[in-house]
């Protein structure tokens, strides 16, 4: 099984995105996707290290593909996805309407923020050219076999989040601009004091979500240590680690090992939490009755 690193969902200055991508070249990963998929009013302050990173990662043997945004509404938004077409890097896609920018037979993959729920919607993607799907993190791992075992027959290889919070929803308001009384188009880029997102709560003060910029995310981390095992029974092609702020590179190894059969889930879990005491880890979505459910000990959590 591979490993595979998403898109950056965060907003980090430039000389950080850099780094970070230096660091995924050295990782045990196969694959990396980069780009700006959540705002694209970020994009200018870190889109000139965009072709180092892509040349450093493909020197070091890595897969590499651009992802497009989230939510392309905007004449500039238009004229970026066009320009990312024209590239010549495979695409993700994470809008539908970024197909009409993809010459007719062009490769794509596509990305965790389409919903890809069923075989016919998949068949109907490899019809159009894709490659490789990462499916919604909310699927149960019932419906992950199906679309896996489809995604064989068609061959298409399918990847499952791994780990990291999960994107949950995209607006056209921004929640940062708004909790710091400014306009959407006067944010001064707030989400940047917040490099993994910032925690909400509710009225009782519990853990609830996470906010990012126009995103909203799962306040838990995704961690499927503990379902490994069922997903390589079911042909699942690799697992997808969303960057994060906080030892990623370490996060990277561990679940190399996990699949590598070096540790168990159990220390998984447990170094995960090392590594940010703040951390919440879930898994419910898969094999629970709930997204926030976990199957890992209190003592994991």
């Amino acid at each position: 099984m591979e490993l595979t690193v998403g898109a950056n969902q965060f907003f980090w200055p430039a000389d950080r995105w850099a780094e970070f991508y230096d660091d995924v070249a050295k990782a045990p990963v196969e694959r990396a996707t980069l780009g700006e998929l959540v705002c694209s009013k970020r994009l200018p302050f870190y889109q000139d290290h965009i072709p180092a990173a892509l040349e450093t990662l493909l020197a070091a043997g890595k897969q590499v593909a651009l992802t497009s945004l989230a939510l392309i509404t905007l004449k500039r938004e238009r004229k970026l996805m066009a320009e990312l077409a024209e590239m010549g890097v495979e695409v993700e896609v994470n809008d539908l309407t970024a197909l009409a920018y993809l010459p007719n037979g062009t490769a794509f993959s596509v990305g965790p923020l389409v919903n890809v729920y069923n075989e016919g919607t998949l068949t109907w993607l490899a019809g159009l050219g894709a490659t490789r799907v990462c499916l919604p993190p909310e699927l149960p791992l019932a419906s992950v076999e199906i679309l896996t075992r489809t995604g064989a027959d068609l061959g298409i290889a399918i990847e499952v989040w791994g780990h990291g919070r999960l994107p949950l929803a995209i607006s056209g308001r921004c929640y940062h601009a708004r909790l710091h009384q400014r306009t959407k188009d006067n944010c001064q880029f707030a989400c940047e004091d917040d490099p993994d997102g910032l925690d909400v709560r509710t009225l009782e003060d519990q853990p609830f979500l996470a906010m990012n910029g126009v995103q909203t995310l799962s306040d838990t981390h995704a961690c499927t240590a503990y379902q490994v095992d069922l997903l390589k029974e079911v042909g699942v092609t690799a697992l997808r680690l969303s960057p994060q702020s906080k030892g990623f590179d370490e996060i990277c190894r561990l679940y190399r090992g996990l699949l590598d059969g070096e540790h168990g889930a159990d220390h998984v879990a447990a170094s995960i939490r090392r590594i940010d005491d703040d951390i919440r880890l879930s898994d419910g979505f898969l094999t629970g009755e709930r997204g926030v459910d976990w199957s890992g000990a209190p003592a994991s959590q």
